[in-house]
């Protein structure tokens, strides 16, 4: 059974009211974020965090993009009023915001832009759904198409901007197709596996309005130990309690 709380070094999540729970490929997508914090084109001021769930990409981003204003959106009730106890008890209260509703309604009720957009979106389409319909909404693309998703990006991210997304592996092309077609261009990729003998399972895509050559990396998780690899470690050290 999962914990009701997941214990980072500057920020504590609660997660007994959200059906998907902190998770390390989450985690890493995150610490990969944050780690770009001097990478973007000026540091962002507006970050939007898409189906926010537990709000945990927002306080890693919120600890390391000192001067950011957040808005976290979330269509499921009681995941909203998670984030929002989570924001509550983080340092940075101030500057993070949760909206119960859905991206599509949200994105009608603002003129406002941003300079970084993160999402972790329902990963699948068209598979078997599970009895737990809060657990269907998280993985399942009903509430939210990767179609209508970049639709949202399109019309909300700066012209200067940046979007990053965690897709599964094989998701990757399909969504690179879509995305140029909204002229969204690749501009860092990086592909990420179990262990050395595993294949890729997840990719972490950086997105911006300018065609451009993608960089392409790949990290792994934990070697043939189980021990987590020096680059994992590298990217969690400020997050993880024992690294």
């Amino acid at each position: 059974m999962s914990n009701n709380y997941f214990r980072f070094k500057k920020f504590l999540v609660q997660q007994e009211h959200c059906a998907m729970k902190v998770c390390t490929d989450a985690c890493l997508f995150g610490a990969y974020l944050a780690g770009k914090n001097t990478d973007f084109h000026g540091r962002p001021f507006r970050i939007l965090d898409i189906g926010t769930g537990t709000g945990l990409l927002s306080l890693m981003l919120a600890q390391k993009f000192n001067d950011a204003i957040i808005d976290s959106v979330e269509i499921d009730e009681s995941a909203a009023m998670q984030a929002a106890e989570n924001f509550r008890a983080s340092p940075w209260k101030e500057r993070l915001s949760v909206h119960h509703r859905s991206i599509q309604r949200f994105n009608q009720s603002t003129i406002q832009l941003y300079n970084l957009i993160v999402c972790n979106p329902p990963f699948f389409e068209n598979d078997l759904k599970s009895n737990d319909d809060k657990r269907n909404i998280a993985l399942h693309n009903d509430a939210l198409s990767l179609d209508e998703l970049l639709c949202v990006i399109e019309r909300m991210l700066t012209a200067d901007g940046s979007f990053a997304v965690l897709l599964p592996w094989h998701r990757t092309v399909y969504f690179e197709t879509i995305a140029a077609e909204k002229k969204l261009y690749v501009k860092e990729k990086m592909l990420v596996r179990q262990t050395p003998k595993h294949s890729y399972f997840r990719s972490m895509l950086l997105f911006c309005r300018q065609q451009t050559t993608t960089v392409e990396k790949e990290i792994t998780i934990s070697n043939e130990g189980n021990v987590y690899t020096n680059e994992f470690a590298a990217l969690l050290k400020d997050y993880y309690l024992h690294l």
